[in-house]
């Protein structure tokens, strides 16, 4: 695993205005609202997923976990419109402390249906992660692996993070890729962060008060311990500041799916 390096950076952050992270295959609306969101939980639905906030609905047919969430960051950004609420402007540093660049594309209401295992177990084929989401982060956001538009690296897109850590693709699906810094400085670096679709629960970067380490991670970037919301213990994922940020070679266990 390579950490960012900053000529690479200089390289190809000014492509980053023709490169996303993936196409939209629909038109995408032209306006947001503010997220508000209520949630409705089904029956049946494990303590555990009624931390995911953003959702518009939590269900579960005792297989599988379904959630809908419009996408939209219920933090500031500077990919909202001007006249939204949660508009705000950033000229800061961003994660891996480079100067913001803020790419063209705007963020848009979107309607993500995800369903991923009530019971995740281990699959020893372990699955490539598409581009594209492939979790759902607590506050509704999709999140995405360490890869730009067509498999680049991620590192020409990093200056485009807003100051939540996230951003727009062209199809104004607003996403993260690595950490994203209002829930953690929100919620704590060892709190529960969201479910990659394979249903295996992602955490901040700490653990018992302390960093973990990428080289105490397996190559899907995960391990097996207890957390807080498992005491009997569970596989988990964890984000780190190092590639590849969430997740390495494939999904741990079976994925679910995603519609958009």
């Amino acid at each position: 695993m390579k950490s960012i390096r900053f000529n690479s950076l200089i390289a190809l952050s000014a492509v980053i205005i023709l490169v996303s992270c993936k196409k939209s295959s629909t038109t995408a609306t032209p306006t947001v609202t503010n997220p508000v969101v209520v949630t409705t939980v089904g029956a049946n639905v494990p303590d555990v997923y009624k931390k995911i906030y953003g959702a518009s609905s939590i269900t579960s047919d005792g297989t599988y976990i379904t959630i809908k969430t419009t996408g939209l960051p219920d933090h500031k950004s500077a990919y909202y419109a001007t006249s939204n609420t949660l508009y705000e402007a950033f000229t800061g540093t961003t994660f891996g402390g480079f100067a913001f660049n803020k790419n063209p594309s705007t963020l848009a209401a979107q309607n993500y249906t995800f369903k991923i295992p009530l019971n995740p177990a281990v699959n020893a084929a372990h699955a490539t992660t598409p581009m594209g989401p492939m979790g759902v982060a607590i506050n509704g956001i999709p999140l995405y692996n360490q890869y730009a538009g067509g498999g680049a690296a991620l590192s020409g897109e990093i200056v485009s993070f807003d100051q939540g850590w996230g951003h727009p693709d062209p199809g104004s699906h607003y996403h993260y890729h690595v950490e994203p810094i209002k829930l953690t400085t929100a919620k704590g670096s060892d709190a529960l962060m969201g479910f990659l679709l394979d249903g295996f629960p992602v955490y901040g970067p700490k653990e018992n008060g302390a960093t973990v380490a990428t080289a105490s991670l397996d190559v899907y970037h995960g391990h097996t311990s207890v957390t807080a919301d498992y005491p009997a213990g569970i596989y988990h994922y964890h984000f780190s500041t190092d590639a590849p940020y969430l997740n390495g070679n494939g999904f741990y266990g079976t994925a679910g799916t995603v519609t958009y």
